[in-house]
């Protein structure tokens, strides 16, 4: 793929808010054909008016990741408008931390499932056919250093990240003969509305404390346009967090101790009284 993104189609889910509308505006500033897609259409057409204010291309699709119709139709409208699809950026997913056995089945459970993992399958499914046909394309699949770290609360989270991971990692494998690249990137906090929606536990707001060293979006989202410049396996933010994974894998007895003697005992005991 060139390392210029002029003219290329970039499909963003998740465009309403956080990594997704930073990453839109700057795909637009690159030149990029922008399809916006997330389930808020009126913060869509917003950042869609904001973007063609400013000299660029954007396209505003209401879409349910979860709904195969709708992701159909986000899929076909693309294709009916442009021609082609060069650029998916997976970025829709959110987060419900808490103690497993009080997180709710459907909304906590089934639901993160299916947002974080089953949707990115089923839109990388929906776009992969017209990227084979054209011999080229580039997937970025938006993770989390939950992806390689399995922290208590995160149990559903985590699931899905390391699912995500496993997908993207065997994806890449099956389509890299056929000229389209496959990436994951893998941040760890930053500032989003993520925390907004993560719960309100007591165990959760105790890792606030880890917030002074949350990245802005903005950040994160010039890391996905040069992804798209510059294809990786993986990208991992910031990079230091590669040394915390590597400690993890090589010595997960003194992790699981740690946890258990000053976070799990402390917080989830608290909680049971």
């Amino acid at each position: 793929m060139s390392n210029t993104l002029k003219d290329k189609v970039v499909i963003i889910t998740g465009a309403s808010s956080g990594f997704g509308k930073d990453a839109a505006r700057l795909f637009a500033k690159e030149g990029c054909k922008v399809v916006l897609a997330a389930r808020r259409l009126e913060r869509l057409q917003a950042l869609a008016s904001e973007i063609e204010s400013q000299g660029g291309e954007a396209i505003a699709i209401p879409m349910d990741v979860v709904q195969r119709a709708d992701l159909d139709l986000m899929v076909k409208s693309a294709i009916d408008l442009y021609g082609h699809i060069d650029i998916l950026f997976n970025n829709a997913g959110f987060g419900r931390l808490d103690w497993l056995e009080n997180l709710e089945p459907v909304r906590d459970i089934e639901t993160q499932v299916d947002v974080n993992l089953l949707g990115v399958i089923q839109v990388t499914r929906a776009v992969l056919p017209y990227m084979l046909g054209q011999g080229s394309g580039h997937i970025i699949n938006m993770s989390s250093v939950a992806g390689w770290i399995a922290a208590p609360l995160y149990s559903i989270y985590s699931a899905t990240k390391f699912g995500m991971r496993g997908f993207t990692d065997a994806l890449r494998r099956e389509v890299s003969p056929f000229g389209i690249k496959v990436s994951g990137i893998y941040p760890g906090p930053a500032s989003t509305e993520f925390g907004q929606h993560t719960g309100e536990s007591e165990a959760k707001r105790s890792l606030n404390v880890f917030q002074g060293l949350s990245m802005t979006s903005e950040r994160v989202a010039r890391r996905v346009v040069e992804l798209a410049k510059h294809p990786r396996r993986v990208v991992i933010l910031p990079g230091w967090y590669r040394l915390v994974i590597a400690f993890d894998i090589l010595f997960p007895c003194l992790v699981d101790w740690f946890l258990k003697q000053f976070f799990v005992r402390q917080h989830h005991n608290l909680e049971m009284e």
